[in-house]
């Protein structure tokens, strides 16, 4: 990619869909057709494309391999995530910069990410900075320390580290395994400012050796001890430790201890058996998880809806080393597949750490260009690269499985941290209050589904929210009693309006007190049924909404300007699909519970002489119910398979259902008319 990416980095210029200063206001569709028109100019080639809005802040930075038709997708609306309408209602121009190939695009979004952190893009949940352990490679004598600094390029980063105390107990460890000096103490920093003057003034150090160096964590540069030669090579040891190549190391260091003890130098055989068993003692905590040497990074990943727990389990030769927490934000329109890829960008954007294999539960769709980049990243002397797995199966399958279960734990302790619920929960109702243009936030929400085969068995189901969490003691199921054979929410809801919100029930303590918003599944029919019946009622105190199962629209009777659409991704929308999902849970269980026990309400119960024998008989001749009801006396008599007398009842009762049926469809249509929402 070279200077043009790096220029591109500093400015993002492209060739078109710039903001014009002094344009007119716009209509949407207007700014739609404008930006189409200008996509026309955009390339088919690879490329990193940026959508800004009309202040020209960069709102969202994305790749592509082919710009052209990426583009149009967005204003086309053919990508299914649910943050695009609000993006495109955002965006007012675009630049993009075209690359060579996919890799280049790939590195390129990660730096503008970076460097304009767009409003759109997914990010880290809390903004602090991570603790890493960093050998400064730009002094003479580098120095290893514990840092939160942004990163310097003279300056090699190990990390991150999500625990601090494990950073600070790895320095520790790293300084009995390989003396070096740290870059807190005092001794060393005299000499680094000594070296900046002249740089040899190791070579004129005779000063006493610092505390570090007595105690066997410090190589004695200060004191001359050691040359800036002997001391890169404990350098490279010590990077060698921090990436977790212990075998190798160890392996070093007996080789070192035997020449020792055949030299007769048992002082410096002592001091590398015991580094050996530091090592070795590090590596009895490692939990040990593969008989190979696996070095892979396993990312899990759990959500819950706006909000996600990721646990890095980083496996080297074949132990667990370290494992890393984070919690992901700004998920809130973001698919679980772009909300990891974004992490896993940021991630090995920071870590020096870079695994043979990454361990993922499905692959990003552009995982050959991040496996190359990280390859770069790896920089293997024997020319490894970097791939990433998604195994559906075995030890690698079961460390995915651990790690999953680590991030839902760690997204569970933050909520419980940071009282998540009980703040979303207050969030959503108080944007309800102001969405709904309630009086008060709803503390007590009904919620009604109806559920049905055909017009059999049934049912309706009441969940009741108080407080935005579920009031199980509350819940109530209705079996509707109006004849239906076929499926009618409309009647069926107008019964349990009825029902429920009688004078009788609203008084009855088991039903609760009266709701501060009631919520029907289905949208504006089944608001108009309702409306319908409580007008009959003369009820006009509850708030009453429908919701459309499609969009997640909501239906309210008080506003003429159309459904109200909840925010994508809002509190408010997740306790609305929470409530009606529970509605549903709520009402199918008992619909099955009833089909289950064969309890039916059947018409032909109430036929004297009627008996399951000649019902099937009848059902058998006729083939349904529907054509049963159509059939005539003289059709019923030429079947031949009950006696005239119960033919005679059969059609009586067939009459009167039949007669109850117009009866409920005209009042329905009357209270349609009569109630219609615009």
């Amino acid at each position: 990619m070279g200077a043009v990416a790096e220029a591109a980095v500093a400015e993002a210029v492209g060739e078109g869909g710039r903001a014009k200063p002094g344009r007119s206001r716009e209509t949407q569709q207007q700014k739609l057709a404008r930006i189409k028109r200008e996509l026309e100019a955009v390339p088919t080639e690879p490329g990193v494309y940026l959508w800004k809005d009309a202040a020209g802040e960069v709102i969202y930075v994305g790749k592509a391999k082919q710009l052209r038709a990426r583009m149009r997708q967005y204003v086309n609306f053919q990508d299914d995530r649910a943050k695009i309408p609000l993006l495109v209602e955002a965006i007012d121009s675009f630049d993009y910069l075209v690359v060579d190939n996919e890799h280049e695009a790939l590195v390129l979004e990660k730096n503008l990410i970076n460097q304009y952190s767009p409003f759109f893009n997914a990010d880290f949940k809390d903004n602090k900075s991570y603790p890493f352990i960093a050998l400064t490679k730009g002094d003479v004598f580098p120095a290893i320390k514990y840092t939160r600094e942004k990163h310097k390029s003279d300056t090699k980063y190990f990390g991150p580290f999500t625990d601090a105390r494990a950073a600070r107990e790895m320095i520790d460890i790293a300084r009995r395994v390989v003396p070096l000096c740290a870059a807190t103490c005092a001794d060393w920093r005299g000499l680094t400012r000594a070296l900046e003057k002249d740089p040899l003034a190791f070579l004129k150090r005779d000063a006493r050796p610092c505390f570090d160096c007595h105690v066997g964590l410090g190589p004695g540069a200060c004191c001359g001890a050691i040359t800036p030669e002997e001391y890169a090579q404990n350098v490279r040891r010590i990077e060698r430790f921090l990436a977790g190549n212990h075998r190798e190391f160890v392996d070093e260091l007996t080789a070192e201890m035997q020449e020792a003890a055949e030299e007769l130098d048992f002082e410096r055989a002592g001091r590398l058996k015991a580094r050996i068993d530091t090592i070795n003692s590090l590596a009895d905590k490692q939990h040990a998880v593969s008989s190979r040497d696996l070095s892979a990074d396993v990312v899990g990943f759990f959500r819950e809806e706006t909000v996600a727990g990721v646990n890095v389990l980083v496996i080297r030769e074949g132990r667990i080393v370290n494992a890393n927490e984070f919690v992901l934000n700004r998920g809130t329109d973001v698919p679980d597949q772009d909300l990891l890829r974004n992490f896993l960008m940021r991630y090995y954007d920071t870590t020096t750490s870079i695994p043979r294999e990454v361990i993922v539960r499905a692959l990003p769709e552009d995982a050959e260009a991040m496996g190359e980049w990280l390859t770069g990243k790896l920089d293997s002397a024997h020319g490894a690269k970097v791939r990433f797995c998604a195994p559906q199966k075995g030890e690698k399958a079961d460390l995915l499985t651990m790690a999953e279960t680590n991030a839902r734990h760690v997204l569970m302790r933050y909520k419980v941290r940071t009282n998540y619920d009980d703040k979303r929960i207050n969030n959503a109702l108080l944007q309800l209050e102001s969405a709904l243009a309630l009086d008060a936030p709803p503390m007590r929400i009904e919620c009604f589904d109806i559920s049905t085969i055909h017009g059999s068995y049934t049912v309706a189901s009441m969940v009741v929210f108080t407080g935005g969490k579920p009031d199980k003691n509350q819940y109530r199921r209705f079996k509707i009693k109006t004849p239906l054979d076929e499926a009618n929410d409309f009647l069926s809801m107008q019964e349990v309006m009825r029902r429920r919100y009688a004078p009788e029930r609203l008084s009855d303590e088991r039903f609760g007190s009266k709701p501060d918003l009631i919520i029907l599944d289905g949208g504006k029919p089944q608001l108009t049924a309702a409306l319908a019946m409580f007008e009959e009622m003369g009820i006009d105190d509850i708030a009453i909404c429908g919701l459309a199962k499609r969009d997640e629209e909501l239906f309210v009777p008080w506003q003429d300007t159309g459904p109200v659409v909840l925010p994508s991704g809002s509190a408010s929308l997740y306790l609305v699909k929470q409530v009606r999902d529970e509605a549903h849970r709520f009402a199918i269980t008992f619909h099955r519970e009833l089909r289950g026990k064969g309890m039916t309400a059947s018409i032909l119960d109430d036929v004297a002489g009627l008996g399951p024998v000649r019902k099937k008989a009848l059902m058998k001749h006729f083939k349904s119910f529907k054509n049963l009801k159509a059939a005539s006396l003289e059709d019923i008599k030429a079947a031949k398979v009950i006696p005239e007398e119960v033919a005679e009842e059969l059609v009586r009762v067939l009459a009167q259902y039949n007669e109850r049926k117009e009866e409920k469809e005209e009042q329905l249509a009357d209270s349609v008319l009569a109630n219609t929402i615009p």
